[in-house]
């Protein structure tokens, strides 16, 4: 038996098919038949009904949320990328327990220890912020109401489709609990420079200044994200917060005040077309390790640098992005099952992840123009390592970076830390020049750098004979 949902997902459906096939063959009706009476009126009210219960359903469980009178109060505040300023008085959340936990965006509640929050029977509540997670742009806001409350559950993201029906509530411009519809526009949608871990739900139901921190329904009243931004200078794209990620967050700052993660111990960097055929491997095909730190815990699981991650857990990794994100959804002592690529061979590797300190290390690399290599090196000594900030013993400096050459291009600088050419290690200038000797004109030489702390490889190409 088909239960409640899945009957009335097949109801929507319905009515959707039949309103296309009265649109196509349905004539005007006559003068004597009243409007109210017309076959395609009644699907369209059938339809309209859905939206009009629904929102009546969930409007409750909305609150607007505004600064608290101390003056530790900061809401509006945004650590990263640019929102639109909230609406006066205006950001939004929603309750997800009858004991009064409400999920919100952290940039709604910014520095506050206490925000108010007003309910949709304009009772008031002074809500004490339970925890606050900049990464994700997620907080959750505990008030006490010595009552039962209307709240909403959160549902599963991970079966949310482009193009099924949503609906936005908030608190756009101060205006309380507004229902908005539209669509989902796309799904995993990163790089918006919103957060630090993203995999946006893209919508075009309107959601506007105010509406920060409201839930994002499906048609059966499941929260399935929790609206975060909007793009200015378009209009008809927002974003909301997976709900997934807002269950996995909001449970830890419930149980432990903050979000512990699991952490790897790599830099990365993305796949290239020049460096996917250094690697033998498609373009965009994996992320490319370029650093292991020593003692972490894929140093400790065998990872290398040059390795390729393509898969986490099953899971397909296509950006950096999506590869520290996914480490971050694991927790510290998890064995994580990674498939590689290491010099053109899949291998497994299984890695005990330790916890999340800082961030790991994404090295973006320009393209590269068809250019002389343009470098002068010498080997590396105690007292150059030390200017340069640099804990190797051993390896070729770069001391002087010709202008306008390929290396000039890439951004190599003086004081860069040569360790390999073609895979290959070098540890001083007679190896480096023994390694540049066997490129023929004409082809690319991929180089692992070290810079600080920090390394990343770069291709470049020598001038054709």
């Amino acid at each position: 038996m088909l239960n409640a949902k899945a009957l009335r997902g097949r109801s929507i459906l319905a009515l959707f098919v039949v309103l296309v096939f009265l649109s196509l063959s349905v004539s005007a009706p006559s003068s004597a038949t009243p409007l109210k009476d017309n076959a395609g009126t009644k699907v369209l009210q059938d339809l309209q009904n859905v939206f009009v219960d629904l929102a009546d359903r969930v409007k409750p469980a909305v609150v607007n949320i505004s600064p608290a009178t101390h003056p530790t109060a900061k809401p509006g505040e945004s650590p990263h990328g640019s929102r639109p300023p909230e609406g006066s008085g205006s950001g939004s959340g929603v309750i997800i327990d009858k004991k009064g936990y409400i999920v919100t965006n952290n940039h709604v509640v910014g520095e506050a220890a206490e925000v108010e929050v007003r309910l949709s029977d304009k009772s008031h509540f002074t809500g004490k912020v339970v925890g606050k997670d900049p990464d994700t742009d997620v907080a959750v806001v505990k008030i006490e109401a010595g009552r039962e409350l209307p709240y909403v559950t959160l549902g599963d993201s991970s079966t949310v489709k482009v193009g099924q029906w949503v609906i936005a509530v908030g608190n756009p411009f101060g205006l309380d609990r507004t229902v908005t519809v539209g669509v989902v526009s796309a799904l995993g949608r990163e790089n918006v420079n919103l957060s630090r871990y993203e995999d946006f739900i893209q919508t075009d139901a309107s959601i506007n200044p105010g509406n920060s921190g409201g839930p994002l329904f499906n048609i059966y009243g499941d929260v399935i994200g929790i609206n975060t931004a909007i793009i200015n200078f378009a209009q008809g794209i927002g974003f909301a917060i997976p709900s997934n990620m807002v269950q996995n967050v909001m449970n830890q700052l419930i149980s432990k005040g903050r979000v512990v993660r699991g952490w790897l111990g790599v830099g990365i960097q993305p796949v290239t077309a020049d460096l996917a055929t250094k690697f033998n491997v498609k373009e965009e095909e994996g992320v490319l390790v370029n650093e292991v730190f020593e003692g972490d815990p894929a140093s400790k699981g065998g990872m290398q640098p040059g390795d390729i991650i393509v898969k986490l857990d099953g899971k397909v990794v296509d950006t950096p992005q999506t590869l520290s994100r996914l480490i971050a959804q694991l927790q510290p002592g998890k064995d994580a099952a990674f498939e590689i690529i290491r010099d053109g061979k899949q291998k497994n590797l299984t890695v005990k992840l330790g916890e999340r300190k800082e961030e790991a290390i994404t090295a973006s690399i320009p393209k590269q123009p068809d250019m002389v290599l343009g470098l002068n090196v010498q080997d590396l000594t105690p007292e150059l390592a030390d200017r340069f900030k640099l804990k190797d013993e051993k390896g070729v400096l770069v001391t002087k970076v010709e202008p306008g050459s390929a290396a000039d291009s890439e951004g190599i600088k003086e004081g860069d830390l040569i360790k390999e050419i073609n895979r290959s290690k070098v540890t001083n200038s007679e190896e480096f020049k023994g390694a540049i000797e066997r490129v023929k004109k004409g082809e690319s030489v991929l180089i692992r750098i070290i810079r600080e702390s920090r390394a990343f490889y770069v291709v470049l190409k020598t001038q054709p004979e």
